[in-house]
């Protein structure tokens, strides 16, 4: 695998740091080396948050991502922002449900997935995010599903079964979006 380095970016209160949270628990529950940077606004909950992953199977020397592999862009402003700085060949994942614009580069990939349909369709709006990191794992192999459904009943493990249950299978929608194995 190498070093591979993953920007979440949207508005505070989309779970985009859950999402780096997840994705960097789940490279440990690999034994995997992770780095996890987050980044937000004072006003947090509707302004902008980001952070950068970066999972490796050899130790870490930054864990800045000037040219990120994957970039996760919950809203059109993250694209905006950082559709130019995915490296040459990387994937951009957008949330179709409130990203109009598609990036304007044509050496990288886009996946579109539309997370809040999804997960309101499943009776859990809250769970877009979670939508989105199982389409992420699933489209990149950084992780197994396995880790990242481990990952998130550890961190939700005082909410319950069924705030697991609901996260479980939003994690295997967005996997199931973009495609089984």
């Amino acid at each position: 695998m190498g070093i591979t380095k993953t920007i979440f970016s949207g508005f505070g209160g989309q779970g985009v740091l859950m999402m780096g949270y997840v994705l960097a628990t789940s490279g440990m529950h690999e034994d995997k080396h992770v780095t996890y940077l987050p980044s937000y606004g004072a006003e947090v909950r509707g302004g902008t948050a980001n952070c950068t992953i970066t999972v490796s199977d050899e130790p870490i020397a930054s864990p800045v991502a000037s040219f990120p592999d994957f970039a996760i862009l919950m809203n059109t402003p993250s694209l905006m922002k950082f559709e130019g700085g995915v490296k040459s060949g990387g994937t951009v994942f957008l949330n179709s449900d409130l990203v109009d614009l598609r990036p304007k580069r044509r050496d990288i990939q886009v996946v579109a997935i539309p997370v809040n349909s999804i997960a309101e369709r499943l009776g859990n709006a809250r769970g877009a995010n979670m939508v989105m990191i199982g389409a992420l794992v699933q489209k990149t192999g950084l992780v197994s599903l396995k880790s990242v459904i481990k990952s998130v009943r550890s961190i939700f493990e005082t909410k319950g079964s069924k705030v697991h249950k609901m996260n479980t299978l939003a994690i295997k929608e967005g996997a199931a979006f973009v495609g089984e194995d």
